[in-house]
């Protein structure tokens, strides 16, 4: 069995959690989740020609700071005046990238944006945003049906930083494991998630289409980055390099992180806000709230 960075697994899932949950953060001036949003970005940037080392980066460091920040990003920072946005994000960062491994911090702190030009996106991208997961399934049994579900962009975006996250620890290039992990789902920008249900019904018809809807996608990508993707997306048949480990430790790490966020919602009870969380905190009217909630009952 390949050897898996055991200890850094059991540190960084808290943290995981937490970028994950940017699949569930949403802001008034713009459609989509915030991985959603990201997922988009990504891609605009790697077309744009960008490095994918410099786009994992920033899009790492975007995650981290998200994870405390939630829609508070580099833009809406810069575009409320705050006077040194940087010191912002990276304070944040600072306060979640600990279980990380010390060369993922050193590099994504200091992490640049990445300027993106204005490039129309292939039809996956919004095709990826739209397209559900299918959650739960398992062949000849009926599907778990939990709502509301993630979409492709989401999941794509999600493995695509955590394996960026997790690189050092299996000696991977975090450019490769990045994009890699953005691109694995390109069949299905046309194919609708069955789910491993589906899949197997398929039948032999399986590897041929997803290969053939694969194909399609790719031809919407410039030559040099479409043969760069294709190259990676070889490297998912199994876990014997770097690259392919630190893809599919992220790609099972998110798949199961969802199923107990829904779980988590599914429990969730009032004490965790009231009590956990100190939902009705200290301040300067902390009495009259007590007085009022003790006159509700509440």
């Amino acid at each position: 069995m390949t050897t898996v960075p055991t200890a850094r697994l059991a540190a960084v899932v808290p943290l995981f959690r937490e970028v994950t949950d940017l699949k569930r953060v949403r802001v008034a001036h713009a459609e989509g989740s915030v991985a959603n949003r990201s997922f988009a970005r990504a891609w605009a940037a790697v077309l744009g020609g960008a490095d994918e080392g410099a786009v994992a980066a920033a899009e790492c460091a975007a995650a981290l700071a998200g994870a405390r920040l939630a829609g508070i990003d580099a833009d809406v920072l810069a575009a409320t005046g705050v006077a040194d946005p940087d010191a912002v994000l990276r304070r944040a960062i600072d306060e979640v990238a600990g279980p990380l491994h010390p060369a993922t911090v050193a590099r994504v702190r200091v992490a640049p944006p990445v300027a993106v030009e204005p490039v129309a996106p292939p039809a996956f991208v919004d095709a990826l945003r739209r397209q559900p997961r299918a959650g739960a399934t398992a062949p000849g049994r009926p599907r778990l049906v939990v709502e509301p579900p993630e979409d492709h962009a989401e999941h794509c975006w999600a493995v695509a930083v955590l394996g960026a996250l997790l690189a050092d620890d299996l000696d991977a290039d975090p450019g490769a494991v990045f994009l890699l992990g953005l691109a694995h789902h390109l069949h299905n920008a046309a194919l609708p998630d069955a789910g491993f249900a589906g899949e197997t019904l398929l039948g032999a018809e399986l590897d041929p289409l997803l290969e053939r809807l694969t194909e399609r996608e790719l031809a919407a990508l410039p030559d040099p980055l479409a043969g760069r993707v294709r190259d990676l997306l070889a490297l998912r048949a199994d876990a014997d390099t770097p690259v392919g480990r630190a893809f599919h430790a992220a790609d099972v790490l998110d798949r199961v992180l969802q199923v107990h966020h829904h779980a988590r919602a599914a429990a969730f009870t009032p004490a965790q806000a009231l009590d956990d969380l100190d939902l009705v905190h200290a301040g300067p009217v902390t009495g009259y709230h007590d007085a009022v909630l003790a006159a509700a009952g509440l």
